[in-house]
């Protein structure tokens, strides 16, 4: 099951262009990993204070249509079934039914000395 995250695009994440500035898409995208993992009952800064840290290993953006400034989107965040030491994530900007940008994401789970660790369980299955 996907969440799903209502942004707005704001003048802050536009260029001179009125458009969604490329790596602020980036942005919108760590907003829909951060409340996935959030959805599962812990916010990620609880998960960093017992030692279990995230950090993106691998991106591959693919930018279909502009974001404009006001624009109503969604960041759709899906899990995509892996390894218990890459959290794959399959990640859509939407605006209405048009599909303005998409990531595959990986990320990797540390300890507090930044050492590579298993996901816990509980991240690496589906949202109910």
């Amino acid at each position: 099951m996907a969440l799903r995250l209502p942004v707005k695009v704001y003048y802050e994440d536009t260029d001179c262009l009125g458009v969604v500035y490329h790596a602020n898409y980036l942005k919108f995208f760590e907003r829909g990993r951060s409340e996935y993992i959030s959805a599962r009952g812990r916010p990620i800064s609880d998960w960093n204070d017992d030692g279990v840290i995230f950090a993106v290993f691998k991106m591959e953006v693919t930018f279909h249509l502009p974001g404009r400034l006001g624009d109503e989107c969604e960041v759709v965040t899906k899990l995509v079934p892996g390894s218990p030491y890459r959290m794959k994530m399959d990640q859509k900007l939407m605006r209405g039914d048009e599909l303005l940008t998409e990531a595959m994401v990986d990320v990797v789970c540390l300890d507090k000395d930044f050492e590579l660790r298993e996901f816990p369980e509980v991240l690496l299955e589906d949202l109910d």
